[in-house]
């Protein structure tokens, strides 16, 4: 173990770049969003300093009106498509001048990041005092999405693009797709030539990518235009249950500084309205976990997913509901020559083992699994979860993603995607130190 806690503080230290942490090299050039908040947990255990400044540089490329984009970037690259000159941040309004960027965002993990971080700190009062240096930005980013993403008043936020989810390709957008018909767009791919194209998205599904942005870019990246035209709009479990963790410890946070009733306030409002609404609206009896919901047609979107398991993290599941979401996982995605937890459901003809968010294996998701499952006494499957994430990292390499079949560990090439994977490294040294 001690080997591979430090093999992983390698490769935090080397995707370090001064100021901010990259995914990994070639693949990912820039800083991501969530990747930065995982990456943050990790640097936390051995390095505060870089894990501060990793969320500082991350809330410094927020937009006024407190939108935090998905990629922010710092260097000019072009082993990366697509890039700043096509996504145009700029043509927003209130959009960063510092930055370049996206003009579209990832799982809101920044709020439960700082909790971890303080948790994680060996001096408490100096990381309080860091948090009120950037407490009040992650809060902003809150109320952004509550204001600007969330049409019906539910207290469920939208997002308008399968790359806002964090699991890109998930075979959930199949259905979306269906009901769109982009043109043909010529482009150059990169990711292709990183890594095997079997495991990446094809051309087609980059055809509806672009087609959502280039709606998006037509509105300036207007949330109430992109709520009225965009083709993709969904209520996402995951980011939902990002938000709603990343409220909690909101709240934790400022009830540890004082002051900010106000805020507390606020926060305990969305949190009592966001769990009613994620509850009554996002869980589906007959599968016994949580699904999607398309808001562009107005319907469920009946898969399960990892994604479905993800609100453990967040508790929002009674332990009623737990104990059958947990006993569907185990029976669909913990089979004896499974590892847990597959990124979709095995038993669907649209599951692929080794294509990105179509089936593989994702530290971060078994991450969110390890401590939801230890939320509601699940200790045992919690220490599987544990031990199989372990496993994968130890046969492989700290890859980006990894095959759900235990068949394919035997000569050390079921990792997938990157290498060397900054968020792989951060979150299996945060649940080695547990």
């Amino acid at each position: 173990m001690e080997n591979l806690q430090e093999k992983a503080k390698e490769i935090l230290n080397n995707n370090w770049k001064g100021s901010f942490s990259i995914p990994c090299a070639n693949l990912y050039p820039f800083q991501w969003k969530w990747d930065s908040g995982f990456i943050a947990i990790g640097l936390a255990h051995f390095n505060m300093q870089n894990a501060e400044k990793e969320i500082e540089t991350l809330l410094d490329a927020q937009w006024d009106n407190g939108f935090i984009p998905h990629i922010i970037f710092h260097t000019e690259n072009d082993s990366y498509f697509p890039g700043a000159n096509f996504h145009r941040s700029e043509l927003h309004p209130l959009s960063s001048k510092k930055y370049k960027s996206t003009g579209m965002t990832q799982p809101p993990v920044t709020g439960f990041v700082l909790e971890d971080m303080y948790k994680i700190s060996k001096d408490k009062s100096q990381t309080l005092q860091y948090l009120k240096t950037v407490i009040d930005k992650v809060y902003f980013n809150h109320e952004y999405f509550y204001n600007n993403r969330d049409p019906k008043n539910e207290g469920l936020v939208y997002i308008y693009h399968n790359w806002e989810s964090g699991t890109d390709n998930s075979p959930i957008w199949d259905d979306i797709w269906a009901t769109m018909n982009p043109p043909e767009y010529t482009f150059e791919r990169r990711d292709t030539t990183h890594v095997d194209a079997s495991e990446r998205p094809s051309k087609r599904e980059y055809d509806h990518y672009l087609h959502i942005i280039e709606i998006a870019k037509a509105n300036n990246y207007s949330d109430e235009k992109i709520a009225e035209l965009s083709p993709f709009l969904v209520q996402d479990p995951l980011f939902n249950a990002m938000l709603i963790k990343s409220n909690e410890s909101l709240i934790n946070l400022y009830e540890e500084i004082g002051g900010n009733a106000d805020k507390i306030d606020q926060l305990k409002k969305w949190q009592e309205q966001s769990i009613k609404s994620f509850k009554d609206k996002l869980f589906d009896d007959e599968l016994g976990a949580y699904i999607h919901y398309d808001l562009r047609n107005e319907k469920p979107l009946r898969h399960l997913t990892s994604s479905s398991f993800s609100p453990l993290f967040a508790n929002i599941p009674s332990q009623e509901r737990a104990d059958k979401m947990v006993k569907v996982m185990l029976e669909k995605f913990g089979g004896e020559h499974q590892y847990l937890c597959a990124s979709f459901d095995p038993d669907s003809d649209r599951f692929n083992p080794k294509k990105y968010w179509r089936g593989p294996v994702w530290v971060n998701l078994n991450w969110m699994l390890f401590y939801g499952l230890k939320n509601y006494g699940y200790n045992d499957v919690s220490e599987r979860v544990k031990q199989d994430t372990i496993s994968i990292v130890e046969k492989n390499g700290f890859y980006e993603y990894f095959d759900s079949r235990k068949e394919m560990h035997t000569n050390g090439k079921a990792g997938y995607g990157g290498g060397d994977f900054s968020w792989s490294a951060a979150l299996l040294l945060d649940m080695l130190n547990n």
